[in-house]
C-alpha cells in the first residue's frame, strides 16, 4: 500500500485544524484602540517585509527551476518548486497567526490574567507547529504517491527538500538580518541617544524591533522548521531506498517507515 495519499489526507485534516485555531484566536478580545492600532502597524509591517523577501526569492526559484528541469529532469524540478511552495505558505500562515496572536495575548494578560495568555499563546504557536507538520505531511506525501513506488524514481523526491531547505536559507538569514539591524538600532535611538528605556514607545524605533522579532523567530523559524523536518523524512526515505542488504520486496515498506511514524 502507498501511504502517500493517507498522508496527504493525514496532512489536509492538519491544515484545517490550524485554520480552526487561527480563527479561534481572532475570535478573541484585541483589546483597546490604541493596542489595536499598535499591533496593526506591526502587522503590516511584517507582512509588506514578507511580501518584499518573497517577490525576491521568486526569481531565484524560478532560475533554479530552469536549471534543474535543463540539467537535471523536469520532475525533479517540479517537487524543488513544491517544496519551496510550501516553505514559503508555511512561513505565511505561522507570520498571519503569530501577529494576531500577539496583541490578543497582552490584552488577555490585562483583563484575565495569566492563564488566559498563556491559552492564546499557545494556540498561536500551535498554528505554526500543525502548518509545518500538515504541509510536510502533504508535500512529501504527494511526491512520494508519485514517485516514491520503486528506487529508480525515488530520488526525484529530494527535489523537496532542495526548495525547501533553499527558502529556510533565505528566510533565516535574511529575517534574522533585519531582526538584529532592527534591535541594535532601536537600543542605540533609545536607550544610548535619547535616553529612554527599551520598548518605549516614544522611540519610533520600537515597532520596527517588533517587526524584526516577527520576521526572524516566526516566518524565518517556521521555514527553518519545515525544512528540518521535511528533510529529515526524505533522508530516511533515501536510507531506505539505498540501504544494502534488504531484500527487494522489502524495500518499499522501508522506505514508507518515515511517512507511518
Amino acid at each position: 500500500m502507498n501511504l502517500g495519499l493517507l498522508s496527504t489526507v493525514i496532512g489536509l485534516v492538519g491544515l484545517l485544524f490550524a485554520i480552526i485555531l487561527y480563527f479561534w484566536i481572532r475570535s478573541k478580545d484585541a483589546g483597546t484602540d490604541l493596542m489595536k492600532e499598535i499591533s496593526g502597524v506591526i502587522h503590516d509591517g511584517a507582512m509588506v517585509f514578507l511580501k518584499r523577501e518573497y517577490t525576491i526569492l521568486v526569481i531565484f526559484i524560478i532560475v533554479v527551476f530552469a536549471l534543474l528541469a535543463w540539467r537535471i529532469q523536469l520532475q525533479t524540478a517540479i517537487t524543488f518548486l513544491g517544496g519551496a511552495l510550501c516553505s514559503m505558505l508555511a512561513g505565511f500562515i505561522g507570520m498571519k497567526a503569530a501577529t494576531r496572536a500577539n496583541v490578543r495575548t497582552c490584552a488577555a494578560a490585562k483583563d484575565k490574567g495569566q492563564p488566559a495568555a498563556l491559552s492564546i499563546a499557545f494556540t498561536g504557536g500551535s498554528v505554526m507547529g500543525m502548518t509545518v507538520a500538515s504541509l510536510g505531511l502533504v508535500g512529501v506525501g504527494i511526491v512520494f504517491y508519485f514517485f516514491g513506488g520503486s528506487t529508480e524514481t525515488s530520488s526525484i523526491i529530494n527535489g523537496f527538500a532542495m526548495g525547501a531547505s533553499s527558502i529556510a536559507l533565505f528566510a533565516r538569514v535574511g529575517g534574522g538580518i533585519f531582526t538584529k539591524a532592527a534591535d541594535v538600532g532601536a537600543d542605540l535611538v533609545g536607550k544610548v541617544e535619547a535616553g529612554i528605556p527599551e520598548d518605549d514607545p516614544r522611540n519610533p524605533a520600537v515597532i520596527a524591533d517588533n517587526v524584526g522579532d516577527n520576521v526572524g523567530d516566526t516566518a524565518g523559524m517556521g521555514a527553518d522548521l519545515f525544512e528540518s523536518y521535511v528533510g529529515s523524512v526524505i533522508a530516511t526515505i533515501a536510507l531506505g531506498a539505498t540501504s544494502v542488504g534488504i531484500a527487494d520486496s522489502m524495500r518499499g515498506a522501508y522506505m514508507q517507515l518515515p511517512l507511518m511514524i
